[in-house]
């Protein structure tokens, strides 16, 4: 993997299965050049994972993922860079996991009233560091013994549209392209093909979000064919937008999604992190 780096990773401190420092030591084996830690609506694991990556030798800055919505769709917005032990970040990263605590509760309250046995406080218990996610409760089922397999608790209970499914209150996609800006981090809009949007519809939503400060768009990604990374390439030319890239690695949670290299032939070139590197400090 030489000259290969990844710039969308989680850890035990969102929906990932892995400690920053494991996720280190694997990129170390795979001889990454750069990381990125993009938990979702979290920073805790952003110290271990820049110390680790520091004696690991590899380059490293801080990231971010947050759950947007846009006119009715939800709409992931990447930050880098930015700095993240500044207060009031914090507290809204705060809100927004109790946000998700009280969309969790309501799930969990459907679940109990189709026979399962699951609480928030018992999720907790098995992921103390973590933002809890539909993911946590899949696994929980399914290791309790409940379902026979992690799919089935989506394809059942809570995919969406599902019985025991429940929108949350998310942040506009601008408000989150200024909170980023905010704390002086570069804002980068997640893999767009999987907001299944037509491309009029996702050329619009792109120029919308560049006129607010959009600076980047993620071009590749372990689900991107050739003709969506042709897509995001002419997006970025267009709307003069930095390209990033990442696996999405979640570990054992996401089995299928390597790091570094996702389903098997994704490259996300070093060219992406310097690129990066040099538009922070301008």
């Amino acid at each position: 993997m030489d000259n290969s780096i990844d710039l969308h990773v989680h850890s035990i401190y969102s929906d990932g299965s892995d400690k920053p420092e494991q996720i280190v030591s694997l990129a170390q084996r795979l001889n990454l050049k750069a990381l990125s830690l993009t938990d979702h609506d979290s920073v805790e694991g952003i110290p271990a994972m820049q110390t680790s990556c520091e004696l690991a030798g590899i380059e490293f800055v801080p990231g971010i993922e947050l759950s947007t919505d846009y006119e009715g769709h939800e709409i992931h917005i990447l930050g880098y860079c930015f700095d993240y032990k500044n207060a009031h970040f914090n507290e809204i990263l705060e809100s927004n996991v109790k946000a998700r605590d009280v969309r969790t509760e309501r799930i969990l309250s459907a679940l109990r009233d189709k026979g399962l046995d699951i609480t928030l406080e018992a999720l907790y218990l098995r992921n103390p560091c973590a933002v809890i996610t539909r993911a946590h409760i899949a696994t929980y089922l399914y290791e309790t013994g409940q379902l026979k397999c992690r799919k089935e608790a989506f394809d059942k209970y809570i995919g969406d549209g599902k019985c025991c499914h429940f929108k949350r209150e998310k942040i506009n996609s601008i408000n989150a392209i200024n909170l980023i800006h905010s704390v002086n981090g570069i804002a980068v809009i997640a893999h767009p093909p999987l907001y299944k949007l037509d491309a009029k519809d996702l050329d619009r939503i792109i120029s919308i979000f560049k006129d607010n400060g959009l600076d980047g768009i993620e071009g590749v990604y372990s689900t991107y064919h050739n003709d969506d990374m042709y897509m995001m390439q002419k997006l970025a030319a267009k709307y003069d937008l930095l390209m990033t890239g990442g696996s999405d690695y979640h570990g054992s949670n996401k089995p299928f999604i390597h790091l570094g290299s996702g389903r098997g032939n994704l490259h996300v070139p070093y060219d992406f992190f310097d690129k990066l590197k040099n538009y922070s400090i301008k």
